[in-house]
């Protein structure tokens, strides 16, 4: 009799499985105000991270901890029915159908434009799946500072896929107001960075409702021409580079060559100011050692002190 049951339990148990297994479904909003749908959190290795054994990967073979998407935001018009895309990691076409699943097909597959920060492997290689050995998109726009834009014209195979048109490149600077439509803009400003092989932006977005700083790789706050907290101040909601938690996580590795602002010392910086200024600060590119993208306990710890930590499929 066990035997009988067991065997007809088992196909219900493993269809639950599958599906606490595939990302959740975003709410829909009912109104038609633009609003940012988070579609990856993870800094650039992703997570699981390549190579790692430590307990912090190994809780997501053992389904103890959600996957991570490289992080990308996508900015959606639901009056126009238009959206546009920040950041183009490796994760790039999972993101695609999970936008297109969570907006139920009402959207365009491809956005209108790509915004790009920088030439790290988390930003912008995802730009290969456009190209001719997969989807052969035509005339993407992707938006990037004039270093990143002459990288990817003068390097393959990213320059192959401004040779077939598979890319358009429109170049933006620092004191330009992009106006994507009549009623959205966005404005890209320089940040301090390992600029390699380009320059590193952050972005601020703008709608009729909302204002949006995205912010996802700086290296030390204290290197910023700007002042963060004015930023922060001045935006509805800031999405920040929370690659590492705090200096016990990276013992292995020498922070001065990886110089990011450490999510102790953020939150450190905003302790002052009222819980009106932390509510607005949404943590994301997170490092697989950083307890917040896999330790529940860990962010509801931080969220009780008025910060957040993004997850993909919030909208903001």
């Amino acid at each position: 009799m066990m035997h009988l049951i067991t065997k007809a339990v088992y196909p219900v148990l493993c269809t639950l499985l599958c599906l606490l297994a595939i990302q959740p479904k975003a709410q829909q909003k009912t109104d038609n105000k633009p609003f940012v749908l988070v579609l990856g959190t993870a800094q650039d290795g992703g997570y699981p991270h390549i190579g790692c054994e430590r307990a912090c990967c190994k809780k997501v073979y053992t389904g103890q901890a959600p996957a991570g998407k490289t992080t990308a935001l996508a900015l959606v018009d639901p009056l126009r029915k238009k959206w546009w895309l920040f950041e183009a990691g490796p994760d790039l076409p999972y993101q695609l159908h999970y936008f297109a699943e969570t907006t139920d097909h009402v959207y365009p597959f491809l956005p209108e434009g790509i915004f790009i920060t920088h030439a790290h492997i988390g930003h912008y290689t995802g730009l290969m799946y456009l190209g001719r050995e997969a989807l052969g998109a035509s005339s993407v726009k992707v938006h990037v500072l004039p270093r990143m834009k002459s990288y990817l014209s003068s390097n393959g195979p990213w320059s192959q896929l401004v040779q077939l048109k598979n890319i358009i490149l429109e170049e933006i600077s620092e004191t330009d107001l992009l106006q994507l439509n009549e009623t959205i803009q966005v404005q890209a400003f320089t940040v301090p960075h390992r600029d390699e092989y380009s320059e590193t932006a952050g972005f601020n977005i703008i709608t009729p409702n909302d204002r949006y700083l995205f912010i996802p790789d700086i290296d030390k706050w204290s290197r910023f021409s700007k002042d963060i907290r004015t930023l922060v101040d001045s935006a509805t909601h800031s999405f920040l580079d929370a690659s590492f938690y705090s200096m016990e996580e990276m013992k292995h590795r020498n922070l001065a060559e990886i110089p990011h602002p450490l999510v102790t010392e953020t939150m450190e910086l905003f302790s002052k100011h009222p819980l009106s200024t932390k509510n607005k600060i949404h943590f994301i590119h997170f490092n697989h050692t950083n307890r917040l993208l896999w330790d529940e306990e860990s962010v509801k710890q931080l969220q009780r002190q008025g910060f957040g930590v993004s997850k993909i499929g919030e909208q903001y």
